[in-house]
């Protein structure tokens, strides 16, 4: 299976976020799939609900191994090349783990102030990350 970040392409920040990812990949190294266009079925099949794609950017490691929120970034971004793969490198690392949680939470929450988005960005009321 090929590495995949899924994300939230109604929200336009998501989508710009992961398009810059994306473009910091060797062709082939991964991938970018909105939640959306992923069946219930196959998400189960990683341990995820649809539930889980709509709360968070989810990381899938190509054994299948669901990482959510600031560690789905950590692992889009050690996919990359040059400096995008340090920060990832970081960003698993438990002592930047711990300030990268509550950052992504904080981007989550602000994602609809965030340059690209949208009203669509808004998290539902009662969002883990809100």
């Amino acid at each position: 299976m090929t590495p995949t970040l899924v994300y939230d392409a109604d929200c336009g920040f998501c989508t710009r976020s992961a398009r810059w990812i994306e473009a910091r990949w060797r062709p082939g190294t991964a991938r970018i799939r909105p939640a959306a266009s992923i069946d219930d079925g196959e998400l189960a099949s990683h341990g995820l609900t649809r539930a889980d794609v709509e709360a968070a950017a989810w990381w899938i490691e190509a054994d299948g191994t669901a990482r959510r929120g600031e560690l789905a970034v950590a692992g889009a971004l050690r996919a990359a090349t040059g400096w995008a793969q340090v920060l990832g490198r970081l960003l698993a690392l438990p002592g930047f783990r711990a300030a990268a949680r509550p950052g992504y939470a904080l981007v989550a929450r602000n994602r609809h102030r965030m340059p690209g988005a949208s009203p669509a960005c808004a998290l539902p009321p009662g969002n883990p990350e809100a």
